[in-house]
C-alpha cells in the first residue's frame, strides 16, 4: 500500500497519531540508571534493546541499552543516563513509539489506531457513522460507530461482518446492520 501524502502530524492518515503509547514510567530502580516501565502494548518487542522511544509531552527521543522484567513491571537502562538521580526526573511520564516506525503488517492486517475515524458504510451504501472506539471485550472487539447525531452502532469486528477496509479512501464496509427486538 502506497500513501503519497501525509498531514503536519507526520501520519500518513487523517485520524492516524503520529505517536502511540507504549507504557507509563514509574520510580527509579536501583542506582545504576534504570526505571520501572507500566507496559501498555501487546508488543514488547517495541522496547527491546537498541529501540529508541519517545518519552514525554515533548517526545524527547531515549535509546533502550537493557531490559529485564522485575514483576509485571519492564525494567529499563537508556543509554543517556546512568544515575538514579539523574532518570527520576522521567518519573510518571509516558513512553511512545512513532507511528510510522511500527512493523508492517501481513496484508488485511491493521493496527487498532489505523481504524479510528473510518467512515463505515453498509454494503449497500447506506453510511452508518465514523469508527470512534474500539471495544476490547476478549472473545473480539467491537466496534462503536458513532453518526453525526451522535446515534451508535456496535459492530463485532468479525470476518463475517467487515467486507472492506480501505485505508486510502478512509472507509469500512460491513455487512447490514441487524436490528434485535424490531419485529420479533
Amino acid at each position: 500500500m502506497s500513501h503519497n501524502s501525509r498531514n503536519d502530524a507526520g501520519s500518513e492518515h487523517v485520524h492516524e497519531p503520529a505517536f502511540l503509547v507504549l507504557g507509563r514510567l514509574r520510580r527509579a530502580h536501583g542506582i545504576a540508571g534504570e526505571i520501572a516501565l507500566e507496559v501498555h502494548t501487546r508488543m514488547p518487542e517495541l522496547l527491546d534493546e537498541q529501540k529508541v522511544v519517545y518519552i514525554g509531552d515533548s517526545h524527547l527521543p531515549y535509546t533502550i541499552q537493557a531490559t529485564r522484567w522485575k514483576g509485571n513491571l519492564l525494567l529499563l537502562k537508556f543509554d543517556e543516563f546512568n544515575d538514579r538521580t539523574q532518570v527520576s526526573q522521567l518519573t510518571n511520564a509516558l513512553v511512545y513509539t512513532r507511528a510510522d516506525e511500527l512493523p508492517l503488517l501481513p496484508e488485511d492486517d491493521y493496527y487498532l489506531h489505523e481504524l479510528i475515524g473510518l467512515h463505515v458504510y453498509e454494503a449497500n451504501g447506506q453510511y452508518l457513522g465514523e469508527l470512534s472506539e474500539i471495544l476490547e471485550t476478549g472473545a473480539n472487539d467491537v466496534y462503536l460507530i458513532r453518526d453525526d447525531d451522535g446515534t451508535e452502532v456496535l459492530i463485532p469486528a468479525i470476518e463475517e461482518r467487515i467486507l472492506e477496509i480501505n485505508l486510502d479512501e478512509g472507509k469500512m464496509v460491513v455487512t447490514p446492520t441487524q436490528w434485535y427486538g424490531e419485529g420479533d
